[in-house]
């Protein structure tokens, strides 16, 4: 078998807009921006004048010819200077940390929300633990673009200035010329090799996603891993992946260590040639040891933060390829959306109305065709066919997970695109062919359908759906932890469980999709008559595949290939002698087999 290669990676994209994309949620914050900037800027003027202060204080040793003063103001001062970098600076960090912590929240709920309200097709195309490892690397990299993007990169080169300032006031142009060349120098150099190093990161960040994706997708598999024995298959084809991950990975640190090399030989020539300058001017008289001292303590922190600089020009590219990926989901348009002029749904009168309904999931594949049928408002009506006939379609279609290609569905009269999606969904209760649990307790799966619903509520539903006393018995009962997908409950009982949680919901809509397609016989039948119960006064779609749990329909619709080609009661169907009596006959030959397969399988 052949393990999958991917491609490149993607392109690079306007990183304007994704900071544009941010700015919104940082906009309410700007007083405290300015604040923080304020405190920033006082650290920043305090640290420039350490060191001329420092020059003071190796002069005044200098002047003295005999007995040695300790110069106290300009020592005091050298300490106040010192600590007034230090406390301006953490001011910023308190002042600025809900800035950096609200802006993450927001942004994450804000596309949490959005997963939620993309379309049934999206979902179905997503990779799990791919977008997951994109959604963890945009939150860490909106932090470090917030606190290095307003924190260094503007104080750097207003500190940068400063200096330069001063070194012009104090010295010959000399130096200045110096200083801005090399900084020159630095910048374009660190531009220029940054952005050839960003292939390299986005390609590590695509195969990053990859094998999360990979590995998320074989632990949620495990049973079907287990099943074909097919670990190692699982750990080769993860490797696969890591193995172009380690290649992308390997030429990014590469490629950095080439990047630190280049900036450390641009500054060092820089330092070098500044002191040479200062020790000429010492030298000659010019200057004396305190400006030397001062220009090599300007030095160091003039270069300390202009290397850091390159450091956070480095990480802000990264962390804007980063985010790129998150705002692009953020950004991802809803297929399903409520109109502008939505209406809340009318639930007095919950007739159902299929009106000449058409269907693709793809253009080039047509799922129903002029599928036209009415449920009365308190009736029950069933659909039976063979799978992949779109019985299962009709439910999507009534919750609008998709928009219908032709025709109209109706409830009351109202069409279901007019409507809001909120008061549509909460109107209508499921209970679907393949039920999957949270990796919660009982109590929370079953209280999930009204999450308003008291204790004695939630067993109400629980004994209405049979496995209340199945829960009892368990040594946790209700607090029974369900595992992932609900894995540690058997498939009849997850779908007890997602009976009672559609009880609980309690809407005047219910739909059976193969409700007890996972139960034995015996609770097929008590469940079924529960079911009949419940359905009572309310509008009912069941889809099933065994017949005999829809003999009583008030009509039963038999689709084939997206078209129904019969319908009417079970009796009436029986007497047509057509496909349903066929698929009748099929199952009733099929039940009387088993028994006797049993017996024989026993003997």
């Amino acid at each position: 078998m052949r393990f999958q290669h991917y491609g490149k990676p993607p392109t690079n994209r306007n990183d304007w807009k994704t900071i544009r994309s941010l700015l919104p949620y940082v906009w309410e914050f700007r007083l405290r921006i300015l604040l923080a900037l304020s405190f920033l800027m006082v650290a920043k003027v305090a640290n420039v004048g350490v060191p001329l202060v420092l020059k003071d204080i190796v002069d005044s040793f200098e002047k003295q010819d005999t007995v040695l003063v300790l110069p106290i103001a300009l020592l005091l001062g050298y300490g106040a200077l010192r600590f007034a970098h230090s406390l301006f600076s953490e001011l910023r960090d308190i002042v600025f940390a809900k800035v950096t912590q609200n802006t993450i929240r927001r942004v994450t709920i804000r596309i949490f929300r959005h997963l939620h309200s993309l379309s049934l097709r999206f979902h179905l195309d997503r990779q799990t633990g791919g977008m997951s490892r994109d959604l963890e690397r945009g939150a860490a990299g909106i932090r470090f673009l917030l606190n290095f993007m307003v924190f260094n990169i503007l104080p750097t080169f207003f500190e940068i200035g400063l200096v330069a300032v001063i070194l012009f006031a104090k010295y010959k142009f000399h130096f200045v010329a110096t200083v801005l060349g090399t900084l020159v120098a630095y910048v374009v150099f660190t531009l220029i090799v940054t952005e050839w190093r960003m292939y390299f990161r986005r390609n590590m960040n695509e195969m990053d996603s990859k094998a999360n994706t990979n590995a998320i997708d074989s632990l949620i598999n495990y049973e079907t891993v287990k099943y074909f024995n097919n670990e190692e298959y699982e750990a080769n084809r993860y490797n696969n992946v890591m193995t172009l991950w380690q290649k992308a990975a390997i030429r990014n640190q590469t490629s950095l260590s080439a990047l630190n090399g280049g900036q450390n030989t641009i500054i060092a020539i820089g330092v070098t040639l500044l002191m040479i300058l200062a020790s000429q001017g010492v030298v000659d008289g010019t200057m004396t040891i305190g400006d030397l001292v001062l220009v090599n303590a300007f030095l160091l922190q003039l270069y300390q933060p202009l290397h850091f600089l390159g450091f956070v020009y480095r990480e802000i590219r990264h962390s804007l390829a980063d985010m790129e990926r998150m705002f692009d989901i953020a950004n991802t348009t809803p297929e399903i959306r409520n109109k502008p002029d939505a209406s809340e749904l009318d639930r007095t009168d919950t007739t159902i109305r299929f009106e000449q309904v058409d269907f693709s999931y793809e253009p080039k594949r047509q799922i129903l065709f002029g599928v036209d049928f009415e449920i009365p408002a308190g009736h029950k009506v069933a659909v039976v066919g063979h799978s992949g006939s779109g019985k299962s379609t009709l439910s999507r279609l009534l919750f609008r997970f998709y928009d219908v290609t032709g025709g109209r569905v109706l409830i009351g009269g109202q069409d279901v695109r007019d409507v809001t999606q909120e008061s549509l969904r909460a109107a209508i209760g499921i209970v679907p062919q393949d039920t999957v649990l949270f990796n919660d307790s009982i109590f929370y799966n079953i209280a999930y359908g009204n999450t308003e619903a008291n204790e004695e509520e939630v067993i109400r539903a629980a004994k209405q759906a049979h496995i209340h006393e199945f829960i009892s018995s368990l040594p946790d009962g209700y607090k029974t932890i369900v595992g992932e997908r609900g894995l540690k409950l058997s498939g009849g009982e997850k779908q007890r469980v997602a009976i009672a949680r559609t009880l609980l919901k309690n809407p005047p809509i219910l739909i059976f999709d193969e409700a007890t397609s996972a139960l034995d016989s015996k609770t097929e039948k008590g469940i079924q008559r529960e079911l009949e119960n419940i359905a009572v006064n309310h509008t009912t779609l069941v889809i099933a595949h065994r017949l005999s749990t829809v003999m009583n329909a008030d009509q039963i619709l038999v689709l084939d290939n997206g078209r129904i080609v019969e319908r009417g009661t079970h009796q009436e169907l029986l007497k047509k002698n057509g496909a349903y009596a066929h698929m009748w006959a099929l199952q009733q030959q099929q039940q009387n087999k088993e028994p006797v397969a049993a017996v024989e399988h026993d003997g």
